[in-house]
């Protein structure tokens, strides 16, 4: 149920109220909204009268809400874990060495953080479909939330070909003369198939696949421990106790500040959809149950994953390493340091267990990327911001021509197989490496003025049922970094890490998002003729869900009497 007042309808079920996201629905009640199908098959995508259009009954455009919490626990600790943090970290501790890796991967995740915690917070009010889009819309400018929904529409479009090249690159470590066309086209199957199945197939498949991730992570870090030592066996590089030697000898830092800002981007793409347990949040049954939870389980995903992973992989693997000077690109396994720890340990098998786990994960974001690019591709269609026929959501809850859009994007990982693919494909890359950094930056900016109005309106914080931890000084912290960083990127787009000065096209291959995501606010502008909200402009109460206070505040009070260590633990927990 939301707490809005009805909107002017005509009372069609296919018409749908245009105007700011989240603001113009009616009030949905129990026996409202969309209507479920009767049949299993038709509720699961398996049968042709699942692609029929559904009835809407007297709501809005609603997708599936059959995502469970330990969905959104798993997606939210290791759902957007792949190439970037696999195969990327290998390049960036060639680029600026294991310190500069942790440090910038420290700070990455002390915005992503905040910026998980604000999105906690907006996704509980509101959970719309499309999420970070509809509150810059709301909350900032309606011409920026145009650009920042087609920005993320884009960054996804984009993932999706790259991750299914690096696929192919993941089967050529064990076979190298099949043709990679055959890896994509199989691997490109199964991702069609997996969202047949919609939103529950992308929620199992992050699950199982997370959870892979999760474990083998563990155990790297196990064995990675027992190799910094001197556990490991004879044969291999690890048998005496090895410590800190590389941070000594090749050395902490490569290639100076240049080096140390050039690893911001490679962080970035590693955290690039951290922010897809907010876009999950509106297909959850119950969101101000199940989120809180899943958000809290960011701040493991940061430390357990990226720090302690990252701080091994520095005291295990040589900066100046010949497999990471020598790779061919961010896809490129080979250049793996979590493959490369097996293989210099002697450990016969690791290295395939763990190219088999890259392999797992870079599948499960070509997964993430066609279900996160067609949710805000079907809110922008919503709200007049895209085509209509994107606004179609069939029987089963998928939104079709929009999944149909983001994996025709898939078909551009052929290109990679012609002569100037891999040029091509550094510029898609170049379109995706700082598209991140602004929906991040959006959703801490919408934060702060979402407070702001929240306030203005005469709201106070106990109204608010999960706040985030560090209120809006986090996110204020969180938007200060994402400036930080875009201008560390700026710099290393005239200056690149291997010395001298960048031309043209060494600029926009580092900096090509900036001058997009300009055109979309420009497009949008041009269109929509809206402006810079001011905070009496905001409307914090219409469109928001309502939700048990009975039992919140009970709970509140029940977390209030627990003794000071277990409330500690209550919130990374």
């Amino acid at each position: 149920m939301v707490s809005s007042e009805p909107a002017a309808s005509s009372g069609s079920k296919d018409e749908k109220d245009i105007g700011l996201p989240g603001y113009s629905s009616p009030v949905i009640t129990q026996g409202e909204g969309a209507v479920r199908a009767d049949n299993w098959a038709t509720r699961n995508g398996l049968n042709l009268d699942s692609f029929k259009k559904r009835d809407y009954g007297a709501g809005i455009v609603e997708l599936d809400r059959s995502m469970k919490p330990r969905h959104l626990h798993m997606i939210a600790i290791g759902g957007s874990i792949g190439a970037g943090f696999f195969v990327g970290s290998g390049s960036a501790l060639a680029t600026g060495g294991p310190a500069s890796l942790l440090i910038d991967f420290f700070i990455i995740g002390v915005m992503m953080f905040n910026v998980v915690y604000a999105l906690g917070e907006l996704a509980v009010m509101f959970p719309i479909s499309g999420g970070f889009y509809t509150y810059a819309t709301r909350f900032i400018d309606p011409s920026w939330g145009f650009a920042m929904g087609w920005n993320y529409v884009m960054q996804w479009a984009v993932v999706v070909p790259l991750e299914l090249t690096v696929c192919s690159l993941s089967v050529a470590y064990w076979n190298p003369d099949v043709n990679p066309g055959v890896w994509i086209t199989i691997f490109y199957v199964f991702i069609i198939i997996v969202n047949i199945f919609g939103t529950l197939g992308y929620a199992e498949e992050e699950f199982w696949a997370s959870c892979l991730k999760l474990g083998a992570t563990i155990v790297f870090m196990i064995i990675a421990l027992v190799c910094v030592l001197g556990g490991g066996p004879e044969r291999g590089w690890y048998s005496e106790y090895y410590g800190a030697r590389l941070w000594y000898e090749p050395g902490a830092f490569r290639n100076g500040f240049r080096g140390f800002c050039a690893i911001f981007v490679t962080a970035a793409f590693s955290f690039s959809g951290t922010e897809l347990v907010g876009l999950a949040a509106a297909e959850a049954h119950n969101p101000a149950k199940a989120l809180p939870g899943a958000i809290k389980q960011v701040f493991w995903r940061i430390t357990l994953f990226y720090i302690l992973g990252l701080t091994f992989v520095g005291l295990l693997v040589p900066s100046d390493d010949k497999h990471l000077l020598n790779a061919t690109g961010s896809g490129d396994v080979a250049a793996s340091p979590f493959v490369l720890v097996g293989q210099y340990a002697g450990l016969d098998g690791f290295n395939h267990f763990m190219n088999f786990v890259i392999l797992v994960s870079v599948v499960s974001i070509g997964v993430s990327g066609v279900y996160g690019g067609s949710r805000t591709l079907t809110a922008l269609a919503q709200q007049g911001y895209a085509p209509k026929i994107f606004t179609y959501v069939d029987r089963s809850g998928r939104p079709t021509f929009s999944v149909a859009l983001l994996l025709a994007f898939g078909l551009l990982a052929y290109i990679n197989l012609a002569a100037a693919g891999p040029t091509i494909f550094d510029w898609l890359q170049a379109l995706s490496g700082l598209a991140a950094l602004f929906t991040w930056g959006s959703i801490c900016l919408s934060h702060i003025r979402f407070r702001k109005a929240w306030a203005y309106h005469g709201h106070t914080l106990d109204e608010i049922p999960f706040r985030a931890i560090g209120g809006i000084y986090g996110s204020y912290l969180g938007l200060l970094l994402v400036v930080l960083v875009m201008i560390a990127q700026f710099y290393v787009a005239i200056a690149p890490p291997g010395g001298g000065i960048n031309g043209a096209e060494g600029f926009f291959k580092s900096y090509l998002a900036l001058p997009v995501v300009m055109l979309f606010w420009l497009v949008g502008y041009l269109w929509k003729r809206t402006g810079w909200l001011r905070t009496h402009q905001i409307d914090v109460d219409t469109g928001r869900r309502e939700h048990d206070w009975e039992e919140i505040n009970a709970y509140r009070q029940q977390v209030a009497s627990w003794p000071a260590w277990r409330r500690i633990l209550n919130i990374v927990f």
